[in-house]
């Protein structure tokens, strides 16, 4: 059995696996019904329908390209609930053949254990823009 450390670093693998495959499906069943984001510039985005719905494409439409690496800082685990500190760099490259954008930053993510399984429940994040060079 895994402990409660090892089982969160890999709710954190399967949803940037999940990114790169644009499978959003799976990314959901990683978070909580009540989700909360918080993005610098942005209204905070509640639930996992808004989630969703900023993750559409339409049909037909091509899909932006993700990767990126998140370097876990910090994990604690208090009862059913844990947070985690990461530097997190996404590159998203836009169909077409647009320059990719890339965002680094800092995220402070918690995740409660529900049903046996952690998910993310609340995540901020303060990723920037990097300059292309």
């Amino acid at each position: 059995m895994q402990t409660d450390e090892a089982q969160i670093r890999q709710v954190v693998q399967t949803w940037m696996d999940a990114t790169r495959a644009g499978d959003t499906k799976t990314v959901l069943g990683l978070m909580t019904e009540d989700v909360v984001f918080l993005v610098t510039g942005r209204r905070p985005m509640i639930g996992k329908a808004a989630f969703a719905a900023a993750a559409a494409t339409p049909p037909g439409a091509p899909r932006p390209q993700f990767d990126g690496a998140s370097d876990i800082r910090e994990i604690r685990v208090i009862g059913d609930h844990a947070y985690l500190w990461s530097e997190l760099t996404v590159t998203v490259r836009p169909p077409g053949g647009a320059a990719p954008i890339v965002r680094t930053g800092h995220t402070l993510t918690i995740f409660r254990k529900e049903g046996g399984r952690w998910l993310l429940a609340r995540d901020a994040n303060m990723l920037a823009t990097v300059n292309p060079q």
